[in-house]
């Protein structure tokens, strides 16, 4: 698995628009008095078109590779991932901004006092 930011930027914009589409033809079967699976069901679609593109923008943010999440732009000479852990040694959570703004990204630190933090090499 691997990635880079031009297939990162389109992943995000096929996403939008995909977003836009179901909320322009989405159509919701049942009652509004009633338990509506189909409105929660559409819900979820919602929940999981919206986390995919704060997922491509985490993921577009962060410029190593480190584990299973390869970017082609950060890679060692034998393309073996290239992390960077004075960068990206911390846990992200992005803040809603609300429905025309992007999330702001927040950063907590990783401390870690028992594992030394080395480069990988599967050769």
């Amino acid at each position: 698995m691997s990635r880079n930011d031009e297939g990162l930027l389109k992943a995000r914009t096929l996403i939008q628009e995909l977003r836009e589409e179901f909320w322009k033809n989405a159509v919701v079967p049942g009652l509004s008095e009633d338990f509506n699976q189909s409105l929660e069901r559409a819900g979820r679609v919602a929940d999981f078109l919206e986390f995919a593109e704060l997922l491509v923008m985490d993921a577009f943010e962060r410029k190593e590779s480190c584990g299973g999440h390869f970017n082609e732009a950060y890679q060692t000479e034998e393309q073996e991932a290239r992390r960077d852990d004075e960068n990206f040694c911390h846990v992200a959570a992005w803040e809603y901004k609300g429905d025309d703004n992007d999330p702001e990204l927040h950063k907590e630190p990783l401390v870690f006092e028992n594992v030394e933090l080395t480069q990988r090499s599967y050769k």
